[in-house]
């Protein structure tokens, strides 16, 4: 590995964009295969120029489509290398199906993800659409609250999923600008740490002409549910791997996510508080900042992953509150936001189920301000004092949208 050019251990102020280029650096590896799009690509570019300067040592591919990023990722992984690629709302959905391929055949990925919507119309700001399109892909993914966490998570999804129970493509969030393109002081881990921490990859399976295997066959009626419940199981088996990664990981760098929920929740907050906020993402910063300005005693509960979706972890956290109200950048049309669906589900199970307010905001990047965060606040408090026949309450908060501007005349202008 070169080192010519050690990364410090010690704070210094990067963008996001590239502070996660340098945590994959410091990776170092075989493989880095992506296409540019906003606002995502200062990743891509800052490797590339580790690359040209010989400090990154892996292939660097330039490729054609964010199609064929994802594609020569799936192959790279299947020669056993270890490989990384970074990508952005449509970029993401034209990586979709080969990602779902990456899942079944069950080849480990890293790519960091710069949040952003999916158009029409066309958007280049953040929120959590393209995230939660891929729900269902059999990808792990997690979503990080600022610069030093998506660094840091970047590290932990390798060793996660290169797991050999695992084995799984891995996707690391990071709100598009907001995180991507702010400066905060970060930390990056030099590549003999990350030696230490993160073991050379040890595939099951591994394309080699002198040892011919076949990977990713067609799946037969009787074949294809097993396969694709292989997929649900390893699911299942990161939930046992992602504690112990976290806690290896804080024994090394010092730096501990999550340490009473296993690395799957943030808790910010009282633990008898009678309100619990939960958000995704940048936008629980900005909540904790609201905190010492509330009357209500309120504690934001923050899942650090999508999927595996840490269901055990929500109920301990979030099954003594009255009151439940959840923030989310994404909505699905027809009824409401994915998480707060997901979330319901997860509270069925508890004796008292707690009132529920839901609320889709901050989407394209409209800002989610300190006065919206104390009326969700306010809101979710008087439900837990009122209470509602069925305890669930759906509260779309959607900007009032003038008829004309979706008259055809105009639309065709």
């Amino acid at each position: 590995m070169s080192t010519s050019k050690e990364v410090p251990e010690r704070p210094e102020m990067l963008k996001g964009d590239r502070a996660v280029a340098a945590a994959v650096r410091s990776v170092q590896p075989d493989v880095v295969s992506a296409y540019p799009i906003t606002p995502q690509t200062g990743v891509v570019e800052r490797l590339a120029e580790f690359h040209a300067d010989g400090d990154l040592d892996g292939e660097f591919l330039k490729v054609d489509s964010e199609f064929n990023a994802a594609s020569s990722c799936i192959g790279a992984s299947a020669a056993g290398a270890r490989v990384f690629s970074a990508t952005s709302s449509q970029g993401l959905k034209l990586m979709s199906e080969p990602l779902f391929t990456a899942a079944g055949m069950r080849l480990p990925l890293v790519m960091a993800v710069a949040n952003r919507s999916l158009s029409a119309p066309i958007s280049i700001w953040n929120d959590h659409t393209d995230a939660f399109a891929e729900r269902d892909g059999g990808m792990i993914q997690f979503f990080a609250k600022d610069v030093q966490e998506a660094v840091d998570t970047v590290l932990m999804a390798y060793r996660v999923a290169e797991h050999r129970d695992v084995s799984l493509p891995a996707l690391v969030n990071l709100d598009g600008y907001i995180l991507t393109h702010v400066k905060e002081p970060v930390e990056i881990p030099d590549e003999a740490a990350i030696e230490e921490f993160l073991p050379p990859r040890d595939p099951h399976a591994t394309l080699d002409p002198q040892d011919p295997v076949t990977m990713g066959p067609v799946g037969r009626p009787e074949h294809w549910t097993e396969a694709r419940y292989t997929v649900e199981e390893a699911m299942l088996a990161a939930k046992d791997v992602i504690p112990e990664v976290t806690d290896a990981f804080a024994e090394q760098f010092e730096r501990r996510y999550g340490a009473d929920y296993g690395g799957f929740l943030e808790v910010v907050g009282p633990d008898d508080a009678e309100v619990a906020v939960v958000a995704l993402g940048s936008v629980a910063g900005t909540i904790e900042h609201v905190l010492p300005d509330l009357e209500e005693s309120v504690k934001i509960v923050r899942p650090r992953l999508l999927r595996p979706l840490p269901a055990e972890q929500l109920r301990a956290a979030l099954g003594d509150v009255e009151a439940v109200g959840v923030i989310q950048k994404e909505n699905s049309p027809g009824y409401q936001g994915s998480l707060a669906g997901e979330l319901k589900s997860v509270l069925y199970a508890t004796e008292d189920r707690p009132a529920f307010r839901s609320y889709v905001m901050g989407m394209a990047g409209r800002d989610i301000t300190h006065e919206d965060v104390e009326a969700v606040v306010e809101e979710t408090a008087t439900a837990a004092e009122t209470g509602t026949p069925e305890r669930f309450v759906d509260e779309e908060r959607w900007p009032q949208v003038d008829p004309d501007m979706l008259s055809t005349e105009v639309t065709r202008q």
